[in-house]
C-alpha cells in the first residue's frame, strides 16, 4: 500500500480559507484531476483536484473547516487506486495525450512573454496598463460602474470598476497601489478579456516585486479570474495547481453553460453550485434556481437536489414546488407580418427573473381601499409655497412614505419575511421603505432608509437624490438592498387601481393610483372629496384577509389627517 497525504495547493492567498464542499467520502477511488474538496475565499471559489488517482482512506477535513496552504486534506491509497484510476482515465488519456505537448508549449511560451513584459514593466518607470482579466467564455460584459477618476489615489485590491455580464458581475482589483493617470473607459462600454482599463502610475513597486518572486500582483488577477468562475460554476485554476490539457477548457466552459439552463434550456438565475451538484442536478432535470441551498452563503449541496426531487415526488399534482413553464410553442411570427427583434437590457433580465420567482413562489391576494386626502393636499401646497426658498417640494409619495412606516410599526407583521422553511417569521427592527423609480432602462427600487426616524423634508430631499440617481444609472447595489415594505406609485401616469407584485423577500407592498375627487355622503349631502385609490398586495401565507383591511384602514386614517403620526 502507497499511503500519501493530498495536501492544499497554492490558493494564491495566504489567509485561511473556508472547505465549503467535499465532494469525496471515504472509500471512493478517484482518478487524477477529480474535484476532492471546494475551498472559497473572500474573493474566489477554488476546486481542489486530485493529483493522482487512489483510493480514499481517510477524510482530514470537512465542510465548514477553514485551511491555508500545505494543510493535509484527505489520505489517499495510490497503489489500491491505481488500477481503477487508470482504466477510468485510460480512454481520455490516449485520446488527450498527443494534443497535451503542443498546448503546454504555448503556455510556456506564454508565460515567458509575459515575465518579460513584467520585467520591462518594472523597470520602465513605475506605470502599467490594468487591463480586464480572463472572462472565460464571455464574450463582452458592460461596464456598470467606476470606482475611481483621474488623480485618484488608489490602494491594492481596490476596486477599480465592476462589470456585468448575463451571468455575473465582477468587481475588478487594482493589482498594486498606485494613481489612475487616465481612464480608458466610461460606464456602459462593453469591454472583454485583454482589454484595457485605465492607466496607473507610481505602481512600479509591485512591478518589480513581481519580477523578483512576489506573486501579490498576480494573486489578485487570479482573484478577479477566480471570481469569473466562481459565477459561472467553472473550475478555477491555482497557482500549483497541474494545468488541464487545453481541449477540456471548452467542455468545462460547456457545462457550465448547460448547468445554468437545467432542465428548461434557458438559465433562469445565477445560483451558487459546483460542478458536481450541477452535473447531478441536469442528469436529473432539476432548475437550480428553484432549488433552496443550506451550504455556507446559500451554496447548493447535492443534499438540497436530492430533498427538492423528493419533496417534487410528493407532491400531489398540479401543487407544490413551482416549475418553470418550458413546453411553449416556437412561434415564428415573421409568417404574420414584418417583426423586429428587440434585445432586452440586463435591468429587464433581471427584474424578469425577480418577479416570476415572487409571482410563482408567494400567494399573492389585493385588498383595495381609498384614502380621503382632501386636506392633506390643501396642507402640502401651502406648504410647498413655504418651502420653495429651502429648495424642498413635498410630493404625495413623501406622505405616504411617513403614514406606511408609521403603519409598519403598528402592525408588525408587515414589517417581517418568512424564514425559507417557512417556520418562522423574521421580525424587523427597522423600518426601510423601497420606492420604485421608472427610468428609461426599467425599474428600480431603491431604498430609503430608517423612514421611521426622519422628518418629512428630509424623507422629500431623500427621495429626490435617489430619484436623480437613478435616472442617471447612478444607483450602488447597497442603494436596493435592504427594503422591508415597498411602494409602487403611478399617481403621475393615471389608472384606479392595480395588483403590485410583492418583491420578495417582503411580505407586502402598496400600490397608488392617481387621485380623484368623488361626491362622498356626509350623513346629510354629498360633498366633493379628494380620495387616493390604494391597492395592497400582501403575502397570504404571513398576512390574513382581516389584517390587511385594518392595515390600509389605519392608513387611510392617516393620510386623512397625519397628526395622528403624532399620537
Amino acid at each position: 500500500m502507497s499511503k500519501e497525504t493530498i495536501r492544499v495547493p497554492d490558493v494564491g492567498s495566504s489567509d485561511p480559507v473556508d472547505v465549503i464542499e467535499v465532494t469525496v467520502k471515504e472509500g471512493d477511488t478517484i482518478a487524477p484531476e477529480d474535484t476532492i474538496v471546494v475551498l472559497e475565499s473572500d474573493k474566489a471559489t477554488v476546486e481542489v483536484p486530485a493529483p493522482k488517482g487512489g483510493k480514499v482512506l481517510g477524510l482530514l477535513v470537512k465542510q465548514g473547516d477553514k485551511v491555508k496552504e500545505g494543510d493535509p486534506l484527505l489520505e489517499l491509497d495510490a497503489e489500491a487506486g491505481d488500477g481503477d484510476a487508470e482504466e477510468a482515465g485510460q480512454e481520455q488519456s490516449d485520446r488527450k495525450g498527443a494534443e497535451e505537448a503542443e498546448p503546454e508549449q504555448e503556455s510556456n511560451s506564454t508565460d515567458e512573454g509575459a515575465d518579460s513584459e513584467d520585467d520591462e514593466q518594472a523597470a520602465g518607470g513605475g506605470s502599467q496598463t490594468v487591463t480586464v482579466p480572463d472572462l472565460g467564455d464571455i464574450e463582452g460584459a458592460e461596464i456598470i460602474e467606476i470606482s475611481v477618476q483621474d488623480g485618484d489615489q488608489v490602494e491594492a485590491e481596490q476596486t477599480l470598476v465592476v462589470l456585468e455580464s448575463d451571468k455575473a458581475s465582477l468587481d475588478i482589483p487594482s493589482p498594486a497601489a498606485g494613481t489612475v493617470a487616465r481612464l480608458r473607459v466610461k460606464v456602459g462600454d462593453k469591454v472583454g478579456t485583454g482589454d484595457q482599463l485605465m492607466d496607473l502610475d507610481g505602481a512600479g513597486g509591485g512591478g518589480a516585486k513581481k519580477a523578483s518572486g512576489d506573486d501579490g500582483n498576480a494573486a489578485a488577477k487570479d482573484g478577479g479570474d477566480k471570481a469569473v468562475a466562481k459565477a459561472e460554476s467553472s473550475p478555477a485554476k491555482s497557482a500549483g495547481q497541474t494545468q488541464k490539457p487545453a481541449d477540456q477548457a471548452p467542455a468545462r466552459q460547456a457545462e457550465g453553460r448547460s448547468a445554468a439552463s437545467a432542465s428548461s434550456g434557458q438559465p433562469s438565475a445565477q445560483v451558487h453550485a459546483g460542478p458536481a451538484v450541477r452535473k447531478l442536478a441536469r442528469d436529473t432535470g432539476v432548475d437550480l434556481a428553484l432549488v433552496e441551498g443550506s451550504g455556507p452563503k446559500d451554496r447548493i449541496l447535492k443534499e438540497d437536489v436530492h430533498a427538492y426531487l423528493k419533496r417534487r415526488m410528493e407532491a400531489p399534482a398540479g401543487a407544490g414546488v413551482a416549475a418553470p413553464v418550458d413546453d411553449l410553442p416556437d412561434i415564428d411570427f415573421s409568417e404574420f407580418g414584418p417583426v423586429e427583434r428587440v434585445e432586452l437590457n440586463k435591468l429587464r433580465k433581471v427584474a424578469a427573473r425577480n418577479l416570476h420567482r415572487s409571482w410563482i413562489t408567494i400567494p399573492h391576494v389585493t385588498q383595495f381601499d381609498d384614502a380621503d386626502i382632501t386636506e392633506l393636499e390643501a396642507f402640502r401646497k401651502s406648504q410647498n409655497k413655504l418651502l420653495e426658498k429651502e429648495g424642498v417640494k413635498l410630493t404625495m409619495l413623501a406622505f405616504l412614505v411617513k403614514a406606511c412606516a408609521n403603519a409598519l410599526r403598528a402592525f408588525p407583521k408587515f414589517n417581517s419575511s418568512l424564514e425559507k422553511g417557512g417556520e418562522a417569521l423574521i421580525q424587523k427592527d427597522y423600518v426601510h421603505i423601497g420606492i420604485a423609480v421608472d427610468t428609461p432602462n426599467g425599474l428600480v427600487v431603491p431604498v430609503l432608509r430608517d423612514a421611521d426616524k426622519k422628518g418629512l423634508k428630509e424623507i422629500a430631499l431623500e427621495m429626490s437624490e435617489l430619484a436623480a440617481k437613478a435616472r442617471d444609472r447612478k444607483l450602488t447595489p447597497a442603494d436596493m438592498k435592504g427594503a422591508c415594505f415597498s411602494i409602487s406609485s403611478l399617481g403621475g401616469i393615471g389608472g384606479t387601481a392595480f395588483t403590485p407584485i410583492v418583491n420578495w423577500p417582503e411580505v407586502a407592498i402598496l400600490g397608488v393610483s392617481r387621485s380623484d375627487t368623488k361626491p362622498v355622503w356626509d350623513g346629510q349631502a354629498f360633498q366633493p372629496r379628494l380620495t387616493l385609490p390604494l391597492s395592497l398586495s400582501y403575502d397570504h401565507r404571513v398576512i390574513d384577509g382581516a389584517d390587511a383591511a385594518r392595515f390600509t384602514t389605519y392608513l387611510s386614517s392617516l393620510l386623512g389627517d397625519l397628526r395622528r403620526v403624532l399620537l
